[in-house]
């Protein structure tokens, strides 16, 4: 370590201008790769390797991009508290015409003995259509009628009415405060070659999801009854807002680079003294905030384009720039700043010394250089330790915040550094070097109030221990306390009124009908009649199961037994006498079943033949048979019982598994709550494998290069206290452990370890000119300290912006960083002095010295 610095420091004395050409040259080469980033959304890199996730993306592969169904739900809401009367019957006629007048109008999708519009007032206008009933003249006579009809509805059908009313529905003078319109879309796929002429098949999907925005702002804009308003929402709907989330990440980004500037001017301050000119200090200050920023974005350009170069498109090592790695930019800000802060601070000490420029520069990669490289490596391992999460966002997001960290080195310590000896020479060859000013750098406000907590460690340094330990004893059991949460909506920028809409939909409506859980049936000969028959037993195991929607005596299921049902029916509208015949021939019965002898493969065959669209999505075609179903149908669940729904819908398929053939049930719901156990699972393996990473890196350290290993566990001692205290502050600040804030066992790491690193260096320093370790320890705490107090309120700016995120996962960042690096700061500067002190009192009782002098000044060549 200390050649390879050594080596550094000479280089950038010796060539300067060549180690700025050098290092300007690899940014315009990362640069290139950097401008090939592509920026994705969505939650998909929060899925682990599960088998409900490669079922999820067997689903896309087999049957298109998208499930072969969307239900865009119409929430109707009254002002008076009721949506039972005449006008939420104009409501329901008037959001029915738009729909059948709009682009949506060929997607529109019957069920099984259902229009593809169902709403609160699904029985009246059925009654209406029959023919049972006039149209209603008044509120009272409508609300009779629901009444009389409501008892002669078969139960299941009955219990439909009642669901597409609020919970504060009364059904026996019927009304309720909101009611629900539920539109059935058949959703194109990306390479459906049966495309709807609507659309381009090259852009289907997207192409959807516009119309079907464009639809929603309609039926928001529609003339309805005064006091009524109508909702409407999809998933598709609330996911389609990449650019929103881009645009987020953009202004977070300039607000961080905002702040932080004004804060390295505060940090960075001159003040003139003696003959210097006020000029020299302006120009100092903006010289070495401008270095600092300049290399802060060299930095970001290295890590996109490394970030490129291991992604998908070339080496593989990382999925893409998600959600997560978005944000890694943000984290640079924060913590490559401390870099430079540490670099010009020991910098201008040396300079305000009398000590020449090169001498100085060369003094100060020695010093502070050896603390920067343990500092940068244990801080790369901590966000390292993400290799082990199941969770592939994670993954990527430690993988890149490692190579930013190390990039964040390297341009400081060499670009930073060779240009401020170019400057600072020809400077000194005309006398305008303002050594004075810079040695006063330690008599400004922060160096001094930092030197003034080194008192705890000088006359209360057991106290300060004792306190320390208690508090996290107290924070591991805020560790117990702590849940565990992640939702699909996490990455949907706030305020929106579609969460709000989805948010009513959850507490008033059991979640909605908006839910879809598929299952995939793979693995085997699909195409036979025992697999068909074991499907619709399965089905039918569906019936009274919690949180299936029910239409009827059927789950609200679309599969290949209910679209042969469909087209078998003389009484669906969709008959169609040619495949009728067919299905007849195979034995098809009124329980979805066939004959034990049919040739199933010859019914699919024809149902692809009469229906190909539909088909495409519920059958995959292979090598002239059937490999593959897919089930999908409507669910309930929610986040909350989505374990309980995937439990049940295994056992309700027992009957295909029986058969060896995989049946395996997945949503975005289920792949959360998967999410979820597996963060749970890692979090305490991630932990130890951080914690005895970093310690037995310091302890080597320490070893090496002052013979007191005993140093590296002191070291990292207050760093396990800081991560006990940053958990166990989650109860109070409501937080949930979940995918980003999973990231503060890193952060407590790769921003503490650094933290505590620079203290003890800069301690062994000061021990050997100071006669007694109560004065070594103020001159740290003076210096190092104030140094570290400057870095910290840096990083503390630039991660603080994420509070003010519209994304909840950001918020939650910010807060838990900003307060993490805080706790890392009170750990640096109260609980690690006192614990030098006391390790120092401790060998000096024993008549050893606490510092091998000769090793301390061979490594840092004093």
């Amino acid at each position: 370590m200390k050649a390879v610095i050594g080596g550094l420091a000479r280089l950038v004395v010796r060539r300067p201008l060549a180690v700025l050409i050098s290092m300007l040259v690899a940014t315009g080469i990362l640069g290139y790769f950097s401008g090939q980033v592509v920026l994705t959304d969505g939650n998909e890199g929060f899925a682990p390797n599960a088998e409900e996730l490669v079922a999820s993306e067997q689903i896309i592969a087999l049957f298109g991009d998208e499930s072969s169904s969307s239900v865009l739900q119409v929430l109707v809401s009254a002002e008076d508290g009721d949506v039972v009367d005449l006008d939420g019957l104009a409501v329901i006629d008037r959001v029915t015409a738009i729909l059948e007048q709009s682009e949506l109008a060929p997607l529109l999708q019957s069920r099984p003995g259902e229009p593809p519009v169902i709403s609160f007032m699904l029985p009246i206008r059925q009654a209406i259509a029959m023919g049972q009933i006039d149209p209603p003249t008044s509120d009272a006579e409508l609300k009779a009628a629901y009444s009389a009809i409501l008892p002669s509805l078969p139960p299941e059908a009955a219990a439909v009415a009642g669901q597409l009313l609020s919970g504060d529905r009364n059904l026996e003078r019927p009304s309720a405060s909101k009611g629900l319109v539920l539109v059935f879309l058949s959703a194109p796929r990306f390479d459906d070659s049966t495309s709807t002429p609507a659309f381009d098949p090259a852009t289907e999907y997207e192409d959807f999801v516009d119309v079907e925005a464009a639809v929603a702002d309609q039926i928001r804009a529609a003339d309805l009854p005064d006091g009524y308003t109508a909702e409407p929402f999809s998933f598709e709907l609330i996911f389609a807002s990449g650019d929103e989330f881009e645009a987020e990440v953009g202004r977070l980004f300039a607000m961080a680079a905002g702040i932080i500037v004004l804060i390295l001017l505060f940090v960075y301050w001159v003040r003139p003294r003696g003959n210097d000119s006020r000029w020299a200090g302006i120009r100092r200050t903006t010289a070495d905030m401008l270095l600092t920023m300049a290399a802060i974005f060299m930095a970001i350009t290295w890590m996109q384009g490394i970030g490129v170069l291991f992604g998908p498109q070339y080496l593989g090592w990382i999925d893409d720039f998600g959600p997560m790695n978005q944000i890694v930019p943000i984290l640079l800000i924060g913590l490559g700043v401390d870099y430079a802060i540490h670099l010009t601070t020991r910098y201008r000490e040396e300079v305000g010394g009398g000590v020449e420029v090169s001498e100085s520069m060369q003094r100060a990669i020695h010093t502070v250089g050896i603390a920067l490289v343990l500092a940068t490596i244990t801080t790369a391992v901590g966000f390292l330790t993400n290799l082990v999460s199941p969770v592939p966002a994670l993954r990527d997001f430690g993988i890149l915040s490692a190579v930013g960290i190390i990039a964040s080195f390297l341009i400081m310590m060499s670009f930073v550094a060779a240009f401020r000896v170019l400057l600072d020479r020809r400077a000194e060859r005309a006398g305008r070097v303002p050594t004075e000013s810079l040695g006063a750098t330690k008599e400004r406000a922060l160096p001094r109030l930092m030197g003034k907590t080194a008192v705890l460690a000088e006359k209360a340094a057991v106290p300060v221990v004792v306190v320390a330990l208690l508090l996290g004893v107290a924070g591991a059991f805020g560790v117990t306390k702590l849940s565990t949460e992640f939702s699909v909506t996490d990455f949907v920028p706030r305020p929106n009124p579609l969460l709000e809409t989805f948010d009513t939909l959850t507490t008033d409506f059991a979640g909605g009908f908006g839910e879809t859980t598929d299952v995939l049936v793979s693995d085997g000969d699909v195409g036979s009649p025992e697999i068909h028959n074991a499907l619709a037993q399965s089905l039918a195991n569906l019936h009274g199961r919690p949180n299936v929607v029910m239409y009827g005596e059927f789950a609200a299921a679309e599969s290949t037994i209910s679209l042969i049902a469909a087209l078998a029916d003389p009484l669906s509208p969709r008959f169609d006498p040619a495949f009728a015949a067919i299905a007849e021939g195979a034995g098809f019965a009124p329980d979805g079943t066939v004959s034990p002898t049919a040739d199933v493969g010859a019914l699919y065959g024809a149902l692809f033949a009469a229906a190909p669209r539909e088909a495409s999505r519920l059958i995959h075609r292979a090598d002239g048979g059937y490999d593959a179903l897919l089930v999908s149908i409507t669910t309930q669940a929610g986040e909350p019982a989505a374990a309980a729904l995937a439990a049940d819908m295994r056992e309700a398929f027992a009957p295909i598994t029986d058969l060896g053939v995989r049946a395996v049930p997945t949503s975005d719901y289920i792949i959360a709550n998967v999410v979820v156990q597996s963060m749970s699972d890692s979090q305490l393996s991630s932990l130890v494998i951080a914690v005895i990473a970093a310690a037995l890196l310091l302890v080597v350290n320490f070893w090496v290069e002052s013979r007191r290993p005993f140093l590296g566990i002191i070291t990292i001692a207050p760093v396990a206290l800081v991560m006990l205290w940053a958990f166990g502050l989650f109860p109070v600040f409501g937080l949930a452990f979940g995918p980003v804030t999973a990231t503060v066992s890193a952060l407590a790491i790769g921003i503490g370890v650094p933290y505590m690193i620079h203290i003890t260096h800069r301690y062994q320093e000061d021990r050997i000119r100071c006669a007694t370790p109560e004065e070594a320890v103020r001159s740290t705490t003076t210096n190092t300290g104030g140094a570290l107090a400057g870095s910290a309120f840096t990083t503390v700016a630039g991660f603080g912006i994420l509070m003010t995120a519209s994304l909840v996962p950001f918020q939650q960042l910010g807060l838990v960083t900003a307060y993490t690096i805080l706790l890392a700061l009170v750990g640096a500067v109260l609980v690690l002095p006192s614990m030098l002190v006391l390790w120092d009192r401790w060998h000096r009782k024993r008549g050893h010295a606490a510092i091998d002098e000769r090793a301390v000044r061979e490594a840092m060549d004093l």
